[in-house]
């Protein structure tokens, strides 16, 4: 048996509990939250133990457990900072930090003590994730060149946010949501994609702006639309968007000599992977109007069912995690990952403060695909 702890029993927290109970061999060891009531409602709804407070917690805790850090981003530095110091693995809820120099602390910290480190999101563990990128191992479209990638939501705040309820009955942290940004919410759902694909970022050209000024009564937020261009280190540039204005848009397409792979959803774990190839009709060069489903050979992973907006197992990275530590191999979610994640994604979010453009100080190793995500059927 495979232990977590969890660390915050907010809304996020409910969209995890599902997705841990499609993998049986995980147990939840104890979960906690500074908000009594709060923590009282979720152990209570879940059917799981609790602990007062972090410190009882981690005294609970084994040396082979993962601790899941899923506080409101403010509190991601100190909170997963005082597990590394008591020595526990940590995976904590995107960003990994606030701040670069406080991620490269964490980074750094859990390198000295010998832990795991890493963070949300891991959908890049997925199946549409791995078909991606089986499909350009195998040369599907030729040479990739260009990505587009939209990660565009709506205009979040005239929606009726205020009812969004999670299970246990945990308000949609929309303070916290404003706050922190679109650009460092949601960037990594598409980012992490292709920094498994291609590789590190070897710099960024962007723009960020708060254009809807009303979200929270008037006071300041972080940037609600930005814009970035990527080169990665082996050549292909994207442009990666991120909005709460413009209207739902999670289409992702790669562009290359021999075609072009599309995916409509990075929030559906199975969302088809099509490719649609070009021909030469009476001197013209036509994208073709009919497109081909590519699937991998092997079954992948357990699904979940949608749940609002998202059809997304949150667990494949637990799960990834605690089977690296147990196997005593790296993981595929390494803390060089996290931390190149976290520099990308600040660049593109402090760009509204920052002018041309911005060299990457880290990289990270190759990530190794999922097992069962070697070849196309």
């Amino acid at each position: 048996m495979k232990y977590i702890a969890i660390i915050g029993t907010g809304f996020v927290a409910d969209l995890y509990m599902p997705s841990l109970a499609t993998f049986p061999e995980i147990t939840v060891r104890a979960v906690t939250d500074r908000n009594p009531e709060r923590l009282n409602a979720f152990a209570a709804h879940w059917n799981v133990p609790k602990s007062p407070d972090i410190e009882t917690l981690l005294s609970q805790c084994e040396a082979d457990d993962l601790i899941l850090n899923l506080t409101n981003p403010g509190s991601h530095f100190e909170v997963s900072r005082t597990c590394l110091e008591a020595g526990h693995h940590v995976y904590s809820e995107k960003p990994l930090a606030m701040q670069v120099d406080h991620a490269r602390a964490l980074h750094d910290l859990a390198d000295e003590k010998g832990l795991m480190l890493t963070s949300a999101p891991c959908s890049f563990l997925s199946e549409t994730a791995q078909t991606l990128w089986a499909a350009l191992r195998q040369g599907e479209i030729g040479k990739p060149l260009a990505i587009y990638a939209e990660l565009d939501d709506g205009f979040i705040s005239q929606t009726p946010y205020e009812d969004w309820i999670s299970a246990s009955g945990a308000p949609w942290p929309a303070r916290d949501e404003f706050e922190v940004g679109c650009t460092l919410e949601h960037a990594g759902y598409y980012l992490t994609w292709l920094m498994m694909i291609f590789g590190p970022v070897r710099q960024v050209v962007a723009g960020s702006a708060e254009l809807d000024r009303d979200k929270l009564g008037g006071d300041p937020t972080a940037p609600d639309f930005s814009v970035g261009l990527l080169y990665f280190d082996n050549g292909v540039v994207a442009r990666l968007t991120c909005s709460i204005i413009a209207a739902h848009d999670h289409a992702l397409r790669i562009f290359g000599t021999g075609g072009t792979l599309e995916v409509g959803e990075c929030w559906d774990n199975a969302a088809p992977v099509r490719k649609r190839v070009r021909r030469k009709i009476r001197r013209r060069l036509v994208e073709w109007p009919f497109t081909r489903k590519l699937k991998l050979r092997q079954p992948t992973h357990p699904k979940v069912k949608r749940t609002g907006a998202a059809s997304m197992n949150f667990a494949l990275g637990p799960a990834e995690v605690l089977e690296a530590i147990h196997a005593g191999r790296p993981s595929r979610m390494p803390a060089d990952f996290a931390l190149h994640l976290t520099e990308v994604t600040l660049a593109i979010q402090n760009a509204q403060n920052t002018a041309g453009a911005q060299s990457m100080s880290t990289e990270f190793a190759p990530i190794a695909p999922m097992p069962w995500a070697e070849a196309l059927a």
